[in-house]
């Protein structure tokens, strides 16, 4: 029997590649590395065979996507952002067999869902930056799951579910990573080399705080009834997909955890970040 034994909400902002590779922006991140190398470490003590990790920068239109190669190999660079993010080389191994139980799991319960073996479909940033440094030895599976920029939270919840329902039916140790921002409001061209550490507005850091300090207090109940107004308001990254669809893979209102917090908020060109963990019921 499969289970989830780690979960986390991690950052992937292309200013951890800066922090390490450019000059100018030398050292910037180097908190945030901390924190996604203590996960890592987490997880290679907990015997994770798998990371899935909620991929916010895979955006797809339709249905739900897993990417199901056997490995991922390749050099990248961001077509969003160019200057900040290129010449990642990366090699991991994928995990087939749990993505196909996933997208199964999924169709069951009324979504349509495909894992796809398809040459060329390789990862993206949201992926690529967390694994640099909780998998730098790539011995730890990945697999990849799109986010849809028109699914709306209920979809996204049972999408989460179906992603618990089917690690608990493989023989897999998964740690499951939400990989996308807080509040998601970019500064505009004219602020935004000046806003590279900070966040775009006071509601949305305020906001965010706030959301922390629920996710800390174990209020599960009370963050859910104001994740659609979050996401509203607050620009969610693809409606906050990553976020829903973690806590549906927690069990959704009956999670009842108090996250860790192992990388204190920051801004990044605008945007809320953070690396929070959350305790697994055993």
């Amino acid at each position: 029997m499969g289970e989830i034994v780690l979960a986390a909400k991690i950052t992937h902002v292309p200013s951890i590649w800066m922090s390490e590779h450019s000059e100018k922006h030398k050292g910037v991140r180097d908190f945030a590395i901390r924190g996604l190398t203590e996960l890592g470490r987490r997880a290679r003590d907990r015997k994770v065979d798998t990371f899935v990790i909620f991929d916010t920068h895979w955006i797809v239109n339709q249905g739900f996507h897993l990417n199901a190669c056997e490995r991922q190999s390749g050099t990248f660079t961001s077509h969003e952002l160019p200057h900040f993010l290129h010449g990642l080389e990366y090699d991991y191994r994928g995990d087939p067999v749990l993505a196909e139980v996933i997208a199964a799991a999924a169709t069951a319960r009324g979504l349509k869902a495909l894992a796809h073996q398809i040459e060329g479909l390789g990862f993206e940033y949201g992926t690529l930056i967390p694994m640099r440094h909780m998998n730098p030895e790539g011995d730890i599976r990945v697999l990849s799951v799109a986010c849809n920029q028109f699914a709306d939270v209920d979809e996204n919840r049972i999408f989460g579910e179906a992603v618990a329902k089917a690690i608990a039916a493989s023989e897999a140790r998964v740690a499951v990573l939400a990989s996308g921002s807080l509040s998601h409001a970019f500064w505009p061209n004219r602020l935004s080399a000046d806003g590279l550490n900070t966040v775009n507005g006071e509601f949305n850091r305020q906001m965010d705080l706030r959301v922390l300090d629920l996710w800390q207090q174990g209020r599960t109940e009370e963050f859910l009834a104001m994740l659609p107004a979050y996401i509203d308001h607050c620009r969610g990254e693809v409606g906050m997909a990553d976020t829903t669809m973690l806590y549906g893979a927690l069990g959704w209102d009956s999670y009842k955890g108090h996250a860790e917090i192992i990388t204190d908020y920051f801004g990044s060109s605008g945007t809320g970040q953070c690396i929070v963990e959350f305790p697994v019921p055993s």
